[in-house]
């Protein structure tokens, strides 16, 4: 069911388009101002469409809802998601003589769609996985080089405050010295997009060599994905050979946000307390509102 929903959303400008003989007057007309400009529908309030289209609001909520939408925010979101299918990197999607407001749509729209693609891909059980083995680490090191460098920042951002020792690293060299150094109760989280960067690859094997649990969150079936002991798959529609990696970081982000959250809910309420003093100490470096 899930895959030709994931049908049905891709096609929805196509289903439109098919459908436009067989609505009535008013539901036409809504169709016909989605069909003139589609990207800019992604942004309109119903009241908006409503006007554009020169109906009642209740007329556009009975047209998404003959589209298998359950209302017009769930339509809005499949819209963005047919605008984006076909667009697997930022050269077929923006061209040149696209103006800041066209081409940023275009990102936007194109990131939508990654994410959730990336959503209906991840598997729980190897996210339940990640987050016990980060719940027991001794410590933790978060790897990340290039563009994935801020990914890892931002990890060790979240899980300091967990009270696990926690480090990240952007240099292939720092990485090699502390893999050699790891040991059983070690946990290793590498971030790659491509997952075939040689050193990456032989810094995961040289830790699960020492004892360390090496968690991999890359591209399915890669080198990297090999060589790890629990792998989140992350799949991104972009070629990092031609254009720096955008949505796929977005993707990283996210996973990285999903174990902080999954580490947090693990440890209960008790800990809570722990995590609102963090907070509050951040109170006296900011005005007032």
């Amino acid at each position: 069911m899930a895959a030709n929903q994931a049908q049905r959303d891709d096609n929805l400008l196509e289903d439109i388009q098919l459908r436009l003989d067989t609505l009535n007057k008013s539901e036409r007309k809504v169709a016909e101002a989605i069909l003139r400009d589609p990207s800019a529908a992604t942004r309109y309030s119903i009241a908006a469409l409503a006007r554009a289209a020169d109906v009642s609001e209740p007329t556009v909520n009975r047209f998404c809802r003959g589209f298998s939408a359950t209302g017009f925010p769930d339509f809005k979101i499949r819209l963005a998601q047919s605008i984006a299918t076909g667009t697997p990197y930022i050269g077929q999607n923006v061209e040149p003589d696209d103006t800041v407001a066209e081409f940023a749509d275009k990102i936007m729209l194109s990131t939508i769609a990654s994410l959730d693609k990336a959503r209906q891909a991840l598997d729980p059980k190897a996210l339940s996985a990640a987050i016990d083995y980060l719940i027991q680490a001794k410590q933790i090191n978060f790897f990340g080089m290039g563009g994935s460098a801020p990914v890892a920042m931002d990890a060790q951002h979240k899980f300091f405050r967990f009270n696990i020792p926690v480090m990240s690293y952007d240099d292939a060299l720092m990485q090699r010295m502390v893999a050699a150094g790891c040991t059983t109760g070690d946990v290793i989280v590498l971030i790659s997009y491509t997952g075939r960067t040689r050193e990456t690859v032989e810094i995961a094997q040289q830790a699960r060599n020492n004892g360390a649990t090496v968690i991999g969150i890359t591209m399915p079936g890669s080198p990297l994905a090999e060589a790890c002991t629990v792998v989140i798959e992350v799949t991104a529609p972009e070629d990092t050979e031609v254009y720096m990696p955008m949505s796929s970081r977005i993707i990283h982000l996210t996973v990285i946000d999903i174990l902080a959250t999954g580490v947090t809910l693990k440890r209960g309420a008790d800990f809570l307390g722990h995590l609102k003093k963090i907070k509050e100490s951040l109170k006296p470096t900011r005005f007032p509102v």
